[in-house]
């Protein structure tokens, strides 16, 4: 099975599935002298955890993580960086029944066809819980580029079920948006949010929603003008996470109903370090690929979670016809406990490029 590494100059790769032993990660490419604990790492990932709020899943996980190798009395060494969060409330038993039986709009068709054989316990290599890998190194990334770069990231849910919310993404902080269990600062759009997702519960279902995340204080120029578009590999981030289905960055789609003259971001004097700005930011801080110093502004679109507890028609591993009741523990709106992975990617694709515009920058500019 290949693809499991992501990254150019700052490169994780991960394994583990739902229900096996763990999920780790190692980071390779991670500057040397970088203070980094656990705690920090921890942080991040208590975020993401299960459990916290009946909106999620009632697994309990600590998800504690050990550091293995790459650093050395709280700094990078500048080797890999290898992290393990341990499995401690798997119930592979929970899926018996679903054992030879596809789950209706899941992995587990595509990956008998490509490979022939799969972990049917929980969601395996495809589960949401492989995403504890992306989150801890996320958390390496995230201090980073705080540290060497002033870079913040801050994403929350800003749609649940058409539900919608008002939030000003310049003044947006991380304390605003775990002032409630949704993720949403917008404290009365929160609240609908809530009940659409205890509503789905209730009725066995599922409801889906957006995540918009903002990096605030990226410099210009990180990204590339051809493949490795700032905003390609942005979109291959969060597209390449559980649930979603659609990516947008500035105006997005509702940019193709504007014209040029509407559309387009004027030049005007910046202030500070920051010689030239724009007067609008439609371009979403990226233009030809690179960013152009504005905040880059982007929205996940996650559909509902695709286990329910409803009585769904599918065929088993033969193609007969047959019903599924899916048991497990499940999230009804997987939103809240997607933030914190939104951050994680957004900072992973963020701290490859500053790293690998330190390569352009070695010699000084000309003139």
């Amino acid at each position: 099975m290949g693809s499991n590494s992501f990254g150019h100059t700052f490169q994780i790769s991960t394994f583990g599935e739902s229900h096996g032993g763990g999920v780790g990660v190692i980071v390779d490419g991670c500057p040397p002298r970088l203070p980094i604990t656990s705690e920090e790492i921890q942080a991040d990932l208590d975020r993401r955890k299960p459990g916290q709020s009946s909106l999620t899943t009632p697994r309990q996980e600590d998800d504690q993580v050990e550091i293995l190798s790459g650093l050395f009395e709280g700094y990078s060494l500048g080797s890999p960086i290898s992290l393990i969060v341990r499995n401690k409330d798997a119930r592979p038993s929970a899926y018996e029944n679903m054992k030879s039986v596809y789950r209706p709009s899941h992995a587990d068709y595509t990956t008998d066809a490509k490979y022939g054989i799969r972990n049917w316990q929980g969601g395996g290599r495809s589960s949401a819980r492989a995403t504890i890998a992306h989150v801890a190194s996320g958390a390496i990334a995230r201090k980073l580029l705080a540290l060497a770069a002033g870079i913040e990231v801050v994403a929350w849910v800003s749609e649940v079920h058409g539900i919608g919310s008002t939030v000003d993404m310049d003044r947006v902080t991380t304390a605003d948006v775990y002032n409630n269990d949704v993720r949403c600062p917008d404290a009365s759009a929160a609240t609908a949010m809530e009940a659409a997702i205890h509503n789905a519960r209730k009725n066995q279902d599922s409801v889906g929603g957006i995540v918009t995340c903002v990096a605030r204080g990226v410099p210009p120029g990180l990204g590339m003008p051809i493949f490795d578009k700032l905003e390609a590999d942005l979109a291959k981030a969060m597209l390449s996470l559980p649930a979603t289905k659609g990516f947008e960055i500035g105006s997005g789609f509702g940019g193709t109903l504007l014209t040029g003259s509407e559309h387009n971001d004027a030049f005007i004097p910046g202030e500070g370090d920051q010689k030239i700005a724009t007067a609008s930011n439609r371009s979403g801080g990226v233009q030809g690929g690179m960013s152009n110093g504005q905040p880059i502004f982007f929205r996940t679109a996650f559909k509902p979670t695709a286990t329910i507890s409803q009585t769904q028609n599918t065929v088993d591993q033969a193609g007969n016809a047959t019903t599924l009741e899916a048991k497990g523990r499940h999230d009804p709106c997987v939103l809240p406990r997607a933030v914190p992975i939104i951050e994680a990617m957004t900072c992973l694709v963020l701290a490859d490029h500053w790293l690998r515009q330190r390569s352009v920058d070695v010699l000084p500019p000309l003139g």
